[in-house]
């Protein structure tokens, strides 16, 4: 098998291609999001149909089972998300409510070595992520455990499984430098050609008044549709650009 993070560079860069290839335009789904605070014996859940507009993340959302319709993103997250590219993502929750903020940036595109049939060995080099095989790996899917390297501050990639039907990620956790808890875990398939988001575990430990508490949501998203036109009037019309998108960051060496 070819060197882990060259395997890893290689599956960032398929993904990226697929994902800017195949973006719907709209999406419906029904999102049910379980959240739990076992310390502290409660549990609440949050179920809410949405309908999106993909490119600038407007949703039009309404509580499960009659609730009134309500616009901003889509909650928790929108399910059309590359998470091995550059984003911003803040997450808090409680039982009464919980706040996920994720700002989508540029997809990442690495540059890896070109075949050369005089080459016996590559070698690679990443300065971000030290990337290593799983027990479970194969030439057909790969499964990768990452750590950070001092240069990274903030998200990374902390295990990725490729699928090996369409060698795009199936699952990808991801964590956060310098905490030991906080982590996000995100289950993909292709549907009608477009990878999407099918589950979603978000955790982290929340400090309120004296209280310190774990608390877990797990989402998730059912009933995935791709309208060809608005699904909701308010989601016609030209996307709005973020004030701020999130700026790809130098490719990783």
């Amino acid at each position: 098998m070819i060197p882990a993070d060259l395997a890893f560079a290689l599956l960032i860069n398929r993904t990226t291609d697929y994902y800017q290839a195949h973006p719907p335009e709209y999406m419906t789904y029904t999102e049910r999001t379980h959240v739990t605070a076992p310390s502290l014996g409660r549990a609440q859940d949050i179920d809410r149909s949405v309908a999106v507009r993909v490119a600038d993340n407007l949703a039009v959302m309404r509580d499960l089972p009659d609730g009134g319709p309500r616009t901003g993103q889509a909650f928790p997250i929108i399910a059309y998300f590359d998470p091995l590219s550059a984003f911003q993502f803040s997450y808090f929750a409680n039982l009464k409510r919980v706040d996920i903020t994720l700002q989508r940036g540029q997809p990442i595109v690495l540059q890896t070595p070109s075949p050369d049939p005089s080459v016996n060995v590559v070698v690679p080099y990443n300065s971000f992520w030290n990337s290593r095989y799983a027990g479970d790996s194969s030439e057909a899917a790969i499964h990768l455990l990452i750590d950070p390297t001092p240069r990274v501050r903030g998200f990374y990639p902390s295990e990725v499984v490729e699928d090996a039907q369409t060698h795009l990620p199936s699952h990808v956790e991801i964590r956060v430098t310098g905490s030991d808890d906080e982590s996000i875990a995100l289950d993909y398939k292709v549907l009608d050609g477009h990878w999407v988001v099918t589950h979603g575990t978000f955790s982290a430990t929340e400090h309120a008044v004296f209280l310190t508490f774990k608390v877990v949501a797990d989402v998730t998203f059912s009933d995935i549709a791709f309208p060809s036109e608005a699904p909701d009037p308010r989601l016609a019309g030209s996307p709005v650009a973020p004030s701020s998108a999130p700026e790809s960051p130098s490719p990783p060496r």
